[in-house]
């Protein structure tokens, strides 16, 4: 019997207004089946093949026809809330978006280059015979909820209790204990990125990494006080006292409203499952590269943190598995071990190496890892919903 490793967790990215809309609506075609909808993301455009479809269990099989790296994500009627996520599309690629989804009005959003707005549209999901329930009889979902919900609190409170610690050293100038916090705290915060992120006005202001800022966007948040405290070797001028008490005040003020709103939160198994899937996406995309902690260099915490919430969402979800895909099971068990060892290979004391000390053969090693990993875990959704 495979025992859960508990560790971290799940779910979500921002997204914020559009500009074109996607095609008129009509229903999903009998060619894909009712409940898949083709999606074609753009350069200028998001055209589904339904923006109707009934509820139940639903595909979106999005297909990258533009010439950057796409993201697709079907969000709630408010346009904030994340329904389910898929990104890291690049071009002339293809992937899939499983969701169980009850009636109701939704939005659809591509986001073309992974910056901006996104392109969206209406999306209308009918009322139907394979209407999702809660399946609160069913005492494997109950479990795996309940233990998401319990770790995502747990996470947020740690969370807020470490950044207050860390703005509490940063204001007061004691450089070397914030540094040394730093990658701690963040921890919590990449423990529940995805679900950090689906609330779109929050994570800009919290994690916005200088390089992905738009034209007139304020720098807040975490890595403008980074860079601040690992400041380049020439041309940086050190944020005044003052300064410092404003960015920190402004961070520790975010990281209570996002406390606040997930409490608020409940989950279904789809979002625990995609979340999984999400967090892995956050590594190949941010953590791998190098590019999440450009001024410190303390990715491998990152890493880390991320691979635990997507192992923990995946535990809590995996006698399910077991019962629906045992082949499936095996191979993610298989995989985040083989991913696990290859971090605690770089672990020193209590954390890890300086990622800019790591080897081009250690990175691209870490690199297959994560892409063998993805590809099992990319069909989660599907073995949870049945």
């Amino acid at each position: 019997m495979r025992k859960p490793l508990l560790v971290a967790l799940l779910a979500a990215l921002p997204l914020f207004a559009a500009c074109t809309q996607n095609t008129d609506g009509s229903q999903a075609s009998d060619a894909g089946g009712e409940r898949t909808i083709t999606v074609t993301s753009t350069d200028d455009g998001c055209d589904l093949s339904a923006t109707e479809a009934p509820s139940g269990t639903l595909t979106f099989r999005v297909a990258n026809d533009g010439s950057a790296v796409t993201e697709f994500y079907l969000l709630g009627e408010d346009g904030q809330r994340i329904v389910g996520e898929v990104e890291n599309i690049g071009p002339d690629l293809s992937r899939e978006l499983v969701v169980s989804a009850p009636a109701g009005r939704y939005v659809t959003a591509c986001k073309p280059g992974m910056k901006g707005e996104g392109i969206r549209g209406d999306f209308t999901v009918t009322t139907s015979d394979q209407e999702p329930t809660a399946a609160t009889d069913d005492a494997a979902v109950d479990q795996a909820l309940a233990s998401y919900e319990d770790y995502i609190h747990e996470q947020t409170e740690q969370l807020v209790d470490k950044t207050r610690q860390f703005v509490d050293l940063y204001t007061s100038g004691d450089d070397d204990a914030a540094r040394a916090l730093y990658p701690e705290a963040r921890t919590h915060w990449e423990r529940i990125e995805t679900v950090a992120e689906s609330f779109g006005d929050l994570d800009p202001k919290m994690d916005a990494r200088e390089a992905d800022l738009e034209p007139g966007q304020k720098w807040t948040g975490w890595h403008r006080i980074e860079k601040d405290l690992w400041p380049p070797a020439s041309g940086y001028r050190p944020l005044t006292d003052q300064q410092r008490t404003t960015y920190a005040d402004d961070l520790m003020a975010n990281t209570e409203t996002l406390e606040g709103r997930i409490e608020k939160l409940g989950f279904t198994i789809d979002q625990v499952a995609n979340g999984s899937r999400g967090l892995l996406e956050e590594v190949a995309t941010g953590k791998v590269t190098g590019e999440e902690e450009i001024w410190s260099h303390t990715d491998l915490w990152d890493f880390q943190a991320n691979v635990d919430g997507a192992r923990v969402a995946f535990e809590g979800l995996e006698p399910i598995v077991e019962q629906n895909d045992p082949e499936l099971a095996d191979a993610l068990e298989t995989r985040f071990a083989e991913l696990q060892k290859l971090l605690d290979a770089q672990r020193e004391g209590d954390g890890f190496v300086s990622y800019d000390r790591l080897t081009q053969d250690e990175v691209k090693e870490l690199s297959h890892a994560v892409n063998a990993l993805s590809e099992p875990l990319s069909r989660l959704t599907a073995a949870v919903l049945g």
